[in-house]
């Protein structure tokens, strides 16, 4: 099943990184470097975020090189030597690549992905690593908070209208699947990604026809199966749910059942009164959806209301991200190599903001765990590093400042994998569909490994994002070096 949308030109870059590309070039600079990619805070003020479009980027990266016709264009800006596009017509990504399995509950500071390439190939990336980590993360966060705060109902994502573009579109879709959404309005999505498609009536359906009931009955005799009334055409209460009765008692005589929907209004009341009409009438199985604007924190208090509201269609604030408009992912260096040493040395980016310096040297990450299987803390040490279950270690805070802690995990999960080597997948490509429902299934999975009090909506937990004596000593180190 092929994507759409897949722009595989290695034009997809910003314009600067070709410009360091071909200085490194000139200056013969194209040594072996590791980069990592991280971020520095979960969006919405949460307690975690969702690790997303992965698989996306992949599938990108072993196709990503300059056409003929890209080539020509960057001969066009006067600004790169021959020599050096000719060097691009050959570019192909020839690295390694590991990461964090897509679906898995992420946190800032630590290496979701960790690309070891030359320097070359590593620069030109950036853009493309971050554009698919950065938004299919954020949305599917924001999904899972969505969720989360249902009581892990039914969530529709209804967004396409609102996305940011096709791709945007797409792109969205998909990671609120993975966020725990349990269907799609996209129907284009829905073919190539294998997720349900739903969707019944709008408000253009019910003023097309002579009357509000007409329409209803329409609808209902050609999906008898799956009916759901737009009740809030014209009044909710006094025409809206009155009509829907009376079509859907038709239904239910046919041995169906039938559902109304609410897209305006006021939630919490108008779905009181309207479960009140459809028991008073005999259809305690008819059920509520509602829909218009939803955020997590107007579906929790309505949830909180103990408002009688089955499935939840959410739009706007799912796949733009509501309030908040990106992820704080980043890409920088970690190690290089140097010649005179002939072997790969540790790099650090310093900032006056100490949350903006980086973890030197090349990292893994590992998830400990207690007794009743349940996520405590994610540990960032060196490569040649290994954490063993059963034994006490001592670890510290990223800031490499006073706090500390001590623990002892009954099992320990190592969260980064090799999935390119030398350009290549390391594993067999699975369907889209297939892969789709695997990131899903590992969302749903890991976030039941996590205290309820990090999935809070508002002023969640911090969880423990610490790093091994041996990664502390060399960013002291580091920093020490630097003092003047």
């Amino acid at each position: 099943m092929e994507q759409q949308y897949k722009i595989t030109s290695a034009l997809f870059t910003d314009f600067y990184e070709l410009t360091m590309a071909q200085g490194y070039w000139k200056q013969n600079m194209n040594h072996k470097v590791v980069f990592d990619m991280f971020f520095r805070r979960n969006p919405f003020n949460g307690g975690f975020s969702v690790f997303a479009g992965i698989e996306t980027l992949l599938d990108i990266i072993t196709e990503f090189k300059f056409s003929e016709e890209d080539i020509a264009y960057l001969k066009e800006q006067k600004i790169f030597e021959q020599g050096f596009l000719d060097y691009l017509k050959d570019f192909h990504f020839s690295g390694d690549l590991w990461s964090f399995e897509e679906g898995s509950i992420i946190f800032p500071q630590e290496p979701l992905v960790r690309i070891h390439a030359n320097l070359i190939e590593a620069q030109i990336l950036e853009g493309l690593v971050l554009n698919h980590i950065n938004f299919q993360s954020l949305i599917a966060t924001k999904t899972a908070r969505v969720w989360l705060a249902s009581k892990k109902g039914n969530i529709m994502e209804f967004g396409l209208r609102r996305a940011q573009g096709p791709d945007g579109a797409m792109s969205a879709t998909r990671a609120s699947y993975i966020g725990g959404a349990a269907g799609t309005s996209n129907t284009l999505a829905g073919k190539l990604y294998g997720i349900p498609v739903m969707g019944t009536m709008a408000h253009s359906w019910v003023m097309s026809f002579p009357s509000e009931l007409e329409a209803f009955e329409a609808y209902a005799k050609i999906y008898p199966e799956k009916t759901v009334f737009l009740i809030d055409t014209y009044d909710t209460l006094k025409s809206g749910i009155k009509n829907a009765i009376k079509a859907g008692a038709k239904l239910v005589e046919q041995g169906y059942n039938f559902g109304v929907r609410l897209d305006s209004g006021d939630i919490s009341y108008l779905t009181q009164e309207v479960r009140k009409e459809l028991d008073k009438a005999g259809f305690p199985q008819a059920f509520i959806s509602v829909s218009n604007e939803l955020t997590e924190e107007i579906i929790e208090t309505l949830v909180q209301q103990n408002a009688p509201i089955a499935s939840w269609g959410v739009g706007t604030h799912m796949v733009t991200g509501g309030n908040e408009s990106s992820f704080t992912g980043v890409y920088k260096l970690a190690a290089r190599h140097d010649a005179e040493k002939n072997s790969m040395v540790p790099a650090m980016k310093f900032s006056d903001n100490p949350a903006k310096t980086t973890n030197p040297g090349i990292k893994n990450v590992w998830r400990l765990y207690d007794e009743n299987s349940m996520a405590r803390a994610d540990i960032l040490g060196l490569e040649d590093e290994v954490l063993e279950a059963g034994k006490e270690y001592r670890f510290y805070h990223t800031m490499v400042d006073y706090r500390q802690f001590t623990f002892t995990a009954a099992s320990v999960k190592p969260m980064l994998s090799l999935r390119l080597k030398d350009g290549q997948r390391t594993q067999e490509r699975l369907d889209d569909a297939v892969q789709l429902k695997k990131s899903r299934e590992v969302m749903m999975k890991e976030i039941e490994t996590l205290d309820a009090s990090y999935k809070r909506i508002l002023n969640p937990h911090i969880y423990k994002v610490s790093v091994t004596e041996k990664l502390k000593d060399l960013k002291l180190a580091f920093i020490k070096a630097n003092i003047k």
